[in-house]
């Protein structure tokens, strides 16, 4: 059986898209978010967040 040692309970890095009308998304990585904030607008803000 494989063995998943060291990643056990070790939380992970989102990067939340919030646009100025209150919707906000979560992307698991930072390029992922700033093409969503550009096809948004650009009028976003983008912070990394652990869920």
């Amino acid at each position: 059986m494989a063995c998943n040692c060291g990643r056990a309970g070790r939380s992970t890095l989102v990067y939340r898209l919030l646009l100025p009308n209150g919707v906000t998304r979560d992307y698991p990585t930072r390029q992922e978010a700033d093409a969503a904030n550009r096809r948004a607008g650009g009028v976003g803000s983008i912070t990394a967040v652990r869920p």
